[in-house]
């Protein structure tokens, strides 16, 4: 498996595993857990805009406000945008955030099983097992739209350029 170093956590250089993807890149499947331990894979989202919110854990501060964040800017899209939060929490951790949290427009998922998201959308922490902050917008064609990985995960994403990319398509 690929392994890069090109991200930070906390100041320290972290190792990333898996491609780095580009935008054009027809996007690679996975395997998640939702919250009642059922697989998702990317077929399941099929015909539909993918915007997919990658946190290390929602029990930190920048990642509770970058789902809640989306969770706000979903209520502007349509049915056919979906909302996804991936992590490497527990899904009872997902669910029970999402109830303390009143996040209902997103939908959170769990990659701890597999790590098959991390894995092939080359965002997996080799150092930690968990999920460098990242987001990527899948067109209804599962062709990647926009890609931003943070280059430090204590920062937050550019919410005004991956709103711009879903109201592109």
């Amino acid at each position: 498996m690929e392994e890069r170093q090109s991200t930070k956590m906390g100041g320290n250089i972290i190792t990333l595993i898996g491609p780095q993807l580009a935008v054009g890149d027809q996007a690679p499947d996975f395997v998640v857990l939702d919250n009642s331990l059922m697989p998702k894979e990317l077929a399941d989202f099929q015909g539909k805009t993918k915007l997919i919110s990658v946190v290390p854990s929602l029990d930190t501060g920048v990642c509770d406000a970058q789902t809640r964040k989306f969770n706000e800017i979903a209520t502007g899209f349509s049915p056919e945008v979906e909302v996804l939060t991936i992590s490497m929490d527990l899904p009872f951790a997902q669910k029970r955030w999402c109830g303390a949290a009143g996040v209902d427009r997103v939908e959170t998922l769990s990659d701890h099983r597999y790590a098959s998201f991390g894995e092939n959308y080359g965002v997996l922490i080799k150092e930690l097992r968990l999920l460098n902050r990242s987001i990527f917008l899948i067109d209804k064609d599962d062709i990647i739209r926009y890609i931003e990985i943070v280059e430090e995960n204590h920062n937050h994403p550019n919410y005004e350029e991956a709103l711009a990319a879903v109201e592109s398509l």
